[in-house]
């Protein structure tokens, strides 16, 4: 890593960056016991200080970007009269109270209040910083949606000198609802003050740097400044270990013992993809625990555990003690959870992105590596195994993903989707926080600014319509113009749900002995004397409350055994066109991997050997001919090319399946004819989708009207221009 000196010697530069900032945060960097700046710090330092711009900062975990943006934005604080304010915006409540424990230090001896700001804070501290205005506020997108929808008049009054926008781990919202809903408030935000406030980002993952700025500002002539620390110098040592049979009966309780003999004693990551593989394999590891009569290590961590639960586990990492977290993506971003040693990753991750965030979780003490323990699991080959299975779909995508994260390429951000959910929930926001708003001035917030261009005029004018008319009562409209809340409308908003912009599915309340475990979705189906596995333990379920709709509760008790549970299927991931290219790449090539230990390796030999035999090496575009109308065709495109070429051949009336591969009910040369027809006049999304199935698949989806909500659906889960540019492709190697 380039780092540049604090001190003053014939051969160690002086650090420029160092005496721009603050004497008092000069003081606080030497009491600390820093040396050097870090040159993510360096970089940004001038640029964040000059205030004029917006500014990304992309830097690996525990690079130093969060003193990169504070250091100058405290310092610039403390230049200017009345100190002002920043607000700093998290997509975790938990990321907002590890980052209070490192800012409140340094800004109590700099006099500058720091308040968090989400729904476990008390009423005193944030009355304290609405009555002074000034300081750094932590926020969540949820709690400023509040805000501005309850203090809508006072914004401008509340943030009139707002300073900075500090975004943290903003890969974590790019391409999401909750993105578009942030990218929403802070141009309100800059609506209500009638002038722009400098943005910083921070992120450790970005694929696209340049849609990253797109998103930063949408339709931004002064593109954000880009601060890029490439320097990584940690050594990272990785394992992938191969299984073969059956996932639940055979291969986890074995990776339980791997693990158990391999990690415990020292603090480490474990990610097995969904909650109920978490809980599987926490209560193999606690019953082993038990069984060699050791102290269990192992603990379960994810979303539905109740926050107590969640906090004790996170509490004991930070404490040095030996404890290893069985968990999902809540402990992927940037809590601080002390030293880990290892991290683990059971079947390929959700994305290249998603591994290297959690990789960043390992190796944070100077001079120790970066451990990834991967592990594979496939089913055993016989005469009736699928493709997918001779192919070793799992080994050979994991070994793609760690090949290109050794290229440094993470899958960029979809920013192209209409995201018509949170367009609702932003203009319903809107008329709560202006009371009520016209139909011209909310197109110029909202779409005009960039925000939702994606949706014209006339579907505008369509969307306004369906939610004022009378089935759904959401709005209503004054003679002179002005959009109000219809009661179907104020239900909604006046709903604490509404501020955020994701799903949150109705849940039962698991209780043991007047103490609350955590929640499961209301469509897991659970009756009396069902065994069932939570928080790492089995519990025997005594009642269950479900006919009431404001409680539903499952109670309880503990059981010295437990049925399997059902797996709830978490590793369905949209996969990117670069990944299965990779795939093709690595299936083409004789090249072996040290990393893969000797089933895993046989594992991709035995893919390789299917590849050739099946004539795949010739082209990445392969149609195989099984006979009796039945085909294979392979193009190594990513999820959403692959499911709009299967929707095209649906419109033909032919049946089809698959994903790392189309396998069609027809013959080569009838799927050629309809290529062919195909290209001479493409389908639009629209006619694609327009006579699919579950197509709601947001929060705010049901209020949408046809065509919209297709138009909303074939935005976020098509590719028609990757999928004509793949039946060219071809066209040009088949005619028959």
């Amino acid at each position: 890593m380039r780092t540049t000196s604090l001190s003053a010697s014939n051969s160690e530069p002086l650090s420029s960056s160092f005496y721009l900032l603050d004497k008092r945060i000069q003081r606080w960097i030497w009491d600390s016991g820093w040396d050097e700046l870090k040159d993510i710090q360096e970089q940004s330092i001038p640029l964040i200080l000059e205030g004029k711009r917006d500014v990304i900062l992309a830097a690996a975990t525990a690079s130093g970007k969060t003193e990169a943006a504070f250091l100058p934005i405290l310092t610039r604080m403390l230049q200017e009269p009345g100190i002002g304010s920043v607000l700093y915006i998290s997509p975790l409540k938990a990321l907002i109270n590890d980052q209070f424990g490192r800012l409140e230090p340094l800004c109590e001896k700099l006099e500058i209040p720091v308040t968090p700001w989400h729904g476990d804070i008390g009423a005193t501290k944030k009355k304290r910083f609405l009555q002074s205005q000034k300081g750094v506020v932590l926020i969540t997108p949820e709690s400023l949606e509040a805000m501005l929808m309850l203090r809508g008049h006072q914004i401008s009054t509340i943030f009139e000198n707002l300073r900075y926008i500090v975004i943290d781990e903003l890969h974590a919202f790019m391409g999401s609802e909750r993105g578009k809903q942030l990218q929403s408030q802070m141009h309100r935000l800059d609506v209500a003050l009638k002038r722009t406030t400098p943005r910083i980002a921070l992120s450790a993952t970005l694929g696209d740097m340049k849609k990253a700025g797109e998103f930063l500002r949408p339709k931004s002539l002064d593109m954000a400044e880009i601060v890029e620390s490439k320097s990584d110098a940690r050594e990272l040592k990785i394992s992938v270990k191969g299984y073969e049979g059956d996932e639940l009966e055979y291969a986890f309780p074995l990776i339980g013992e791997d693990l158990f003999q391999k990690v415990r004693g020292s603090n480490n990551l474990i990610f097995p993809n969904s909650r109920q593989k978490v809980e599987f394999l926490a209560d193999k590891l606690r019953e082993q625990s038990e069984n060699q009569n050791v102290e269990n290590q192992f603990f379960p961590h994810h979303g539905s555990l109740s926050k107590e639960i969640r906090e004790e586990t996170e509490a004991a990492l930070k404490s040095k003690k030996p404890i290893t977290a069985i968990c999902t993506t809540t402990l992927e971003l940037g809590i601080d959870i002390g030293d880990v040693k290892t991290v683990g990753q059971i079947g390929c991750s959700p994305s290249v992105a998603s591994l290297r965030q959690r990789l960043g979780r390992s190796g944070r003490r100077k001079g120790e590596p970066a451990i990834l323990r991967g592990y594979v699991i496939e089913d055993e080959i016989d005469a009736d195994s699928p493709v997918w299975v001779r192919l070793r779909e799992g080994t050979v995508q994991f070994i793609a993903q760690i090949s290109l994260l050794f290229q440094r390429w993470y899958e960029p951000p979809r920013i192209e989707n209409q995201h018509l959910s949170t367009f609702i929930q932003q203009l319903l926001s809107l008329i709560a926080q202006y009371q009520g708003i016209t139909a011209a001035n909310t197109w110029q917030i909202l779409c005009a600014s960039g925000l939702f261009d994606n949706l014209d005029k006339q579907d505008f004018v369509l969307l306004l319509k369906a939610l004022g008319g009378k089935e759904k009562e959401i709005l209503m409209q004054t003679p002179d113009g002005l959009l109000l809340l219809g009661s179907d409308g104020e239900k909604l908003v006046n709903n604490y749900k509404f501020y955020a912009s994701f799903k949150d599915d109705e849940k039962y309340r698991i209780v043991h002995e007047h103490k609350t475990l955590g929640t499961l979705p209301i469509t897991y189906k659970v009756e009396v004397d069902d065994c069932i596995i939570f928080a790492g333990k089995r519990w025997l379920v005594r009642h269950v409350q479900h006919d009431n709709a404001e409680i539903k509760r499952i109670d309880v008790v503990k059981a010295p055994d437990g049925m399997l549970p059902t797996f709830d299927g978490g590793d369905g991931f949209i996969i990117d066109d670069k990944v299965r290219q990779e795939m093709y790449q690595i299936l083409l090539s004789t090249k072996q991997y040290p990393f893969l230990d000797g089933t895993a390796a046989r594992f991709l030999n035995e893919a390789r050997q299917e590849f050739q035999l099946m004539g795949l090496n010739q082209n990445p575009q392969t149609i195989l001919d099984f006979g009796n109308d039945e085909v294979i065709l392979f193009t190594w495109r990513g999820s959403r090319v692959t499911h709009t070429i299967r929707l095209m051949l649906e419109l033909h009336d032919i049946q089809v399946n698959g994903d790392l591969y189309i396998k069609a009910k027809t013959s080569p040369q009838n799927l050629i004819s309809i290529f062919e027809r195909l290209l001479d006049a493409p389908p639009d999304g629209l006619s694609l989708v327009i006579d699919s199935a579950n197509k709601q698949q947001e929060k705010w989806d049901y209020l949408l009207p046809e065509p919209l909500l297709s138009k909303n659906y074939a935005s976020a889960m098509l590719d028609v221009d990757g999928a004509i540019a793949t039946l060219k492709e071809i066209i040009t190697l088949y005619s028959f």
